[in-house]
């Protein structure tokens, strides 16, 4: 044994992480980021060069070999991990547990096991909840701004001191709301310049920027088998400052407080930008209405207005449909409502005139869409005629905007799904359109399209920015265009976005598409010819009127002109001129909220 006292003490004096078990056994070596600088330089301790020190007399030499070095088979991976010395013993430890006071993991062979026993305990340990949560806390402690699922985009990042103390409020009070939050950020960047030339609007955008009154409520109902399930119902009154509140209804699993409150706030500001003056608001369910029988969804519907209906009325707030409620879900909730109330008043937006208004609601949003690209593309001295474009979702707005891009001679090219996109190349004509209407009234796939067209696409798991395209209709939902998307836009030969969803897209996806300088227009803007319609709906008179299809449109043109131009004129009022292709975003949000600013300057602080 003196002889491996020897070893051991020679070990000590080079600083090695070398473990020696017994004669004739394998050295494993693992070098680590904590290692001693001076290790890798280090002589290796072989039985070649100590066969003084390993020989005894009258034994025989025991040829011994020493392992290689395999850091760099894991450094890369298990970059947390580094070796140090334990009870006597080399072992490799983990950096991040370490430091985020978590336990010190280790793995349990530390360097006298086999490689394979050492690089199972590694990845365990590199699996393990515990690490994870530890990786986790690091992230977070790298982002000192704000919490990690909040993406500040680079204008954000460039803001005044006064925006930022409001956006930073805002921050503080609701940090995990984060759609919330990314809809605000656009519109203080945007409203900048105003903040500046007058230093009221401060207090006034601080007291716009928290809702009025959020309600949160359970929603119990019994499905088709007697089992009872209960979802969460929201209801967000935003803005009363220019009229009651009026604003969509949305069924979907994704429904949060924070999609209803950033809903509520885009709804305030598309109906400030509006002839007609009325506050907004937004609400819905994390209720799935799919997979639901009818007699389920007027259950739940039913059972979703016995808390509502005492806030819905002419004077105080009107329902509308989204994503997930149509004219079904409106008849049954409108029943509800007058069978609670015991009155006939209060418009609940659907196709059925005689109790909820018009019957050409439900093309006014989508034609008004392809009407603002229009509109856009005239003042870039361009018309639609001709144009490739694509289109994203195949939903109710989707297949309204297809429907008048036909009308306008345009070349559609895509819809899509959840499941991924359907690409016709040749371009969609009233014939194909009509066998897309047949499939989507089936609740069939989009799949199914191929049997008729065999020559079309149909690409799985997948989204159509990278088709070859001029105009882009984002219809599907917020946050569909990420930055990857973006960029396969831009490659596209894309050079206006017309937002048919609210908020389309994500932080970082503004700022590629603004510094490729691809025209945005916004939803709050290109929306107006569905606030217009939806608005009308609400004149006593209106029922009585006789309405043509040609009278419709043109009600729809003239709202959408009268937004286009007022957001134009509100950018250039604050220096933002016409040809700057951010124009339309700062207008349409300068617009909108002074006419709500000088609404509650008007009204005191209440």
């Amino acid at each position: 044994m003196d002889e491996l006292n020897l070893l051991r003490q020679h070990q000590h004096q080079h600083q090695h992480h070398l473990v020696v078990r017994g004669l004739g056994e394998e050295i494993d070596l693992e070098i680590g980021p904590g290692d001693d600088p001076s290790f890798p330089g280090a002589a290796l301790v072989g039985v070649e060069e100590h066969d003084g020190l390993l020989r005894l007399p009258g034994q025989t030499k025991k040829k011994k070999k020493v392992v290689k070095k395999w850091r760099e088979e894991w450094a890369d991976t298990y970059k947390w991990a580094y070796v140090a010395v334990h009870d006597n013993t080399s072992r490799i430890f983990c950096t991040v547990c370490k430091e985020y006071g978590r336990k010190h993991r280790r793995n349990p062979y530390g360097n006298e096991g086999s490689r394979n026993m050492q690089m199972s305990a590694l990845e365990e340990h590199n699996n393990s909840l515990l690490h994870k949560e530890a990786l986790r806390l690091q992230t977070a402690s790298k982002e000192n701004a704000q919490p990690p699922e909040i993406e500040r985009p680079v204008y954000v990042k460039a803001l005044s001191k006064t925006a930022a103390s409001i956006l930073e409020s805002i921050l503080k009070r609701d940090p995990h709301e984060a759609e919330f939050i990314q809809s605000i950020q656009e519109v203080v960047h945007s409203l900048e310049p105003v903040l500046v030339k007058n230093s009221q609007h401060v207090q006034i955008l601080e007291r716009l920027l928290e809702p009025e009154r959020c309600f949160i409520f359970r929603v119990p109902w019994v499905d088709d088998r007697g089992e009872a399930h209960v979802n969460r119902g929201f209801r967000v009154q935003f803005s009363q400052a220019l009229g009651p509140c009026r604003g969509g209804l949305r069924f979907h699993p994704s429904m949060t407080l924070s999609v209803a409150k950033f809903l509520a706030f885009e709804q305030t500001l598309k109906n400030a930008l509006s002839q007609y003056k009325l506050g907004g608001a937004a609400g819905g369910s994390d209720f799935d209405p799919k997979g639901k029988s009818e007699s389920e969804i007027m259950r739940f519907c039913q059972s979703f207005m016995d808390e509502l209906y005492r806030y819905f009325g002419p004077d105080q707030d009107f329902p509308a449909e989204d994503v997930g409620v149509g004219p079904r879900e409106m008849g049954y909730l409108f029943g509800q409502y007058r069978r609670l109330s015991g009155h006939f008043q209060g418009n609940f937006t659907g196709p059925k005139i005689f109790w909820s208004g018009s019957s050409f609601r439900t093309e006014a949003t989508g034609y008004g869409l392809v009407f603002f690209a229009r509109v856009v593309l005239a003042d870039m001295n361009k018309e639609l005629k001709g144009l490739r474009c694509v289109i994203s979702g195949s939903g109710k707005i989707a297949m309204h905007v297809l429907e008048k891009l036909l009308s306008c001679e345009a070349i559609p090219v895509t819809v899509s799904d959840s499941k991924g996109y359907l690409l016709d190349t040749e371009g969609f004509d009233y014939m194909k359109y009509s066998v897309l209407r047949n499939i989507k009234a089936q609740q069939r796939s989009l799949k199914e399209y191929l049997k008729s067209y065999p020559n079309a696409k149909y690409i799985d798991d997948a989204k159509p920015w990278s088709e070859k395209c001029d105009v882009a209709f984002p219809c599907a939902s917020q946050n569909e265009i990420d930055q990857a998307e973006a960029l396969a836009i831009i490659n596209s030969g894309c050079r206006v976005l017309i937002e048919c969803s609210n908020m389309p897209c994500t932080a970082q996806a503004v700022d590629i598409l603004r510094t490729a300088k691809v025209v945005v227009a916004p939803a709050k803007a290109t929306a107006a010819g569905g606030v217009a319609v939806g608005e009308l709906e609400l004149n006593p008179e209106f029922s009585l009127m006789q309405w043509s299809v040609e009278d419709f449109e043109n009600k729809i043109q003239d709202a959408v002109k009268q937004t286009y131009d007022r957001s134009i004129k509100a950018a250039q009022d604050y220096g933002i001129m016409k040809e700057n292709p951010e124009s339309l975003v700062h207008g349409a949000n300068i617009c909108a909220f002074l006419n709500i600013a000088q609404a509650m300057t008007d009204q005191g602080c209440v």
